[in-house]
């Protein structure tokens, strides 16, 4: 269960990471692409705190202790909406990814609701992977 919550952690602070760089980037978004992009961001923001506190709540569960720091590695500022895109994108691909592990390492435990909740997280991450690669294509 160690490496359970472990990896739940791992997504904890990606999904705290995101929060603050989905608000910053809805913030500094300028120019024609705010319409469209401002609401995404926020909308990504939102999301990110919902799967927060999805899986801050399986780490209690569990018996593990929530990280509240947030994923270390920095979140670039920028005023150019593409690189905002790109660095969003990695952001998804590098969530998707822990998800994918995370729902491997669950098919060994009893709790298919934990199991059914990141699976339904993971998708919204790949969502969101597909959604940002057709806006920078």
């Amino acid at each position: 269960m160690s490496n359970i919550i472990e990896k739940m952690n791992q997504a904890l602070g990606l999904e705290l990471r995101a929060i603050n760089m989905y608000a910053h980037y809805a913030a500094y978004v300028k120019g024609m692409h705010r319409l469209q992009l401002e609401p995404m961001f926020q909308g990504e923001a939102t999301e990110s705190m919902v799967h927060a506190a999805t899986i801050r709540n399986a780490i209690v569960k569990h018996g593990g202790v929530c990280v509240t720091e947030r994923d270390s590695h920095p979140i670039t500022h920028t005023g150019n909406y593409r690189e905002m895109l790109q660095f969003a994108l990695d952001t998804e691909v590098k969530a998707s990814e822990i998800y994918g592990d995370l729902l491997v390492n669950l098919e060994d435990i009893d709790d298919r609701e934990l199991y059914d909740a990141v699976e339904q997280i993971y998708l919204a991450e790949l969502r969101s992977v597909e959604e940002i690669r057709m806006i920078l294509e």
